[in-house]
């Protein structure tokens, strides 16, 4: 796909109004995508506060995914480096526990074009359970405390993630074993594909 068509089918995501008869705010996709991104953040969806500012991960997660890969705002939000693709790109609304799935027609419509484009990309953070379903099918675990735990399987170009929500607490506080033993190796990995000259 030449540039002029990649800058396109941004325009055309943008535009997108497949799933508008489901959306409590109606269509806002949210998304970092260059050509030039060596990490892929695959997330679930856009929660109210992003849907809001337009940024991904402008939220209490993700100043929890920040800390936990060792990255400040400015390489974060850097596209030339960080692509950022949720399953969902749209706000999908609140359901009784939390915010609902992402939509499925996102994924089928965009994921796979857009995926296709991203050739730089050298280590992917699959975060959440649909995110895990969808780049990992037959090989995630029964649940995604064992994927996670399978971590070794998928490094270093894939690392399976819980979601960094607040929701999360208490699955970290049972899980100490993900900050000793995963995010110091995700940051070592992630240091050299931000900055592979050193």
């Amino acid at each position: 796909m030449k540039a002029d068509a990649f800058t396109q089918l941004q325009t055309e995501i943008r535009a997108c109004t497949l799933c508008t008869a489901h959306l409590p705010l109606g269509p806002r996709p949210v998304f970092q995508i260059s050509r030039t991104a060596r990490i892929l953040i695959a997330g679930q969806a856009p929660g109210s506060k992003v849907h809001a500012s337009g940024v991904p991960f402008d939220d209490a997660s993700g100043d929890r995914l920040r800390d936990w890969l060792g990255l400040d705002r400015e390489t974060f939000y850097d596209a030339s480096r960080v692509a950022i693709l949720p399953m969902g790109f749209c706000y999908p609304g609140t359901g009784k526990s939390g915010d609902l799935p992402p939509r499925p027609e996102c994924a089928v419509a965009w994921r796979e074009k857009i995926l296709r484009e991203l050739a730089a990309v050298k280590l992917t953070l699959v975060i959440g359970s649909y995110a895990l379903d969808w780049h990992l099918g037959a090989r995630a675990k029964g649940t995604l405390t064992e994927t996670v735990q399978a971590w070794r399987e998928f490094a270093p170009t894939l690392w399976p993630l819980p979601h960094p929500s607040p929701r999360n607490n208490i699955w970290l506080k049972k899980n100490p074993w993900f900050a000793h033993e995963v995010l110091p190796e995700l940051r070592r990995q992630l240091r050299t594909a931000v900055n592979p000259t050193g």
